[in-house]
């Protein structure tokens, strides 16, 4: 083993409103010698993801709270550089959940070995990864489109947006994202082949909808809340259904009301939040038919790439304020 020591980012305080890089600390520490059964990963790439924000927090919600002094959750694609594990071997190109670090021991569990000869590492982070399975699963599980209905999906540049769109349209649906920025919708229009998007920074949402999905909506992918929610709930058809990934409005702590929550009456909505962990039965079909898309070019996506752990908590600020396109990485090499 060539480290003796480890470079890591720990949670150093908890977030009072907007996230802080004082909210973070790198640090080295020594690299534990490998028992029986267990291997070492050099990082090569860290995810980073919206649902992170939450984690930072110490009250409820469906996860454990990120602790203090430890280092910061968070998806992984590296290779085995040392292994006392009978199923990995040195080379192995593999994805888990080892956090913001260069190096993490592993016992295996929770790791996957993946094949990079049609697919790049990154990509597993990324489309044919986490965010390409929520976006799957939301749209197959919960909207469960069919052809030529309507589908808008908000945060649609992002990591799980773009899928979903996309997805849409291989289900024969028309595609509306919503995103902020004109360079954001060009990329979701001209390059992910969505039919319209609307920039929430420019356009009134509730007249815009009423252009871009004149049918009205089927299904809803929320990934934002608020005032996004609140444009898109008198569009919906009835018996619309709406998959809840995300409410990244509310997630520096700001309370995030329904204006009008009439509409799930008066519509017949179905609206159903989801945790895609706790779906892993799925993942196998999922990543199939991802990994199939991606490879054949039938989904595309791109990368905002950030360079060396110590950028890690200034980019993970930046995705929270929307600065990313697409999946927003951090390559370690």
């Amino acid at each position: 083993m060539s480290a003796a020591t480890n470079r890591r980012v720990v949670l150093a305080s908890r977030p009072s409103g907007e996230v802080t890089p004082e909210n973070f600390r790198l640090e080295s520490v020594p690299l534990p010698p490998l028992g029986e059964g267990q291997l070492l990963v050099r990082n090569r790439w860290l995810s980073l993801d919206p649902y992170m924000r939450g984690r930072m927090n110490e009250g409820r919600s469906y996860a454990a709270a990120q602790a203090l002094n430890e280092t910061m959750v968070g998806g992984t694609a590296g290779e085995v550089v040392e292994s006392r594990h009978p199923g990995f071997a040195v080379g192995d190109q593999v994805v888990g959940y080892l956090g913001w670090q260069e190096h993490g021991v592993s016992d295996g569990r929770q790791l996957i070995k993946v094949d990079t000869t049609r697919i790049p590492l990154s990509a597993y982070l990324g489309a044919v990864g986490m965010p390409g399975v929520t976006a799957w699963y939301g749209l197959n599980r919960i909207i469960e489109p069919k052809a030529g209905e309507t589908v808008v999906v908000s945060a649609a540049s992002g990591a799980v947006g773009s899928v979903v769109g996309q997805l849409a349209k291989l289900a024969s649906c028309r595609a509306v994202g919503i995103a902020g920025g004109e360079a954001k919708c060009r990329y979701v229009v001209d390059e992910l082949g969505f039919d319209a998007c609307i920039d929430y920074k420019r356009d009134d949402v509730g007249q815009a909808l009423k252009a871009a999905a004149p049918d009205g909506i089927d299904g809803f992918f929320e990934n934002v809340g608020g005032a996004i929610m609140d444009a898109v709930l008198p569009r919906m058809n009835a018996f619309g259904r709406i998959a809840v990934c995300g409410l990244i409005a509310g997630y520096n702590g700001e309370p995030i009301p329904i204006r009008n929550p009439t509409w799930f009456l008066v519509s017949r909505l179905k609206l159903q939040g989801f945790i895609v962990s706790e779906h892993m039965q799925l993942w196998p079909q999922a990543l199939r038919e991802l990994g199939g898309h991606v490879a054949a070019g039938r989904i595309r996506y791109r990368e905002t790439v950030a360079h060396g752990l110590e950028n890690a908590p200034a980019a993970f600020i930046g995705l929270l304020k929307g600065r990313n396109l697409g999946k927003q990485l951090v390559k370690l090499d």
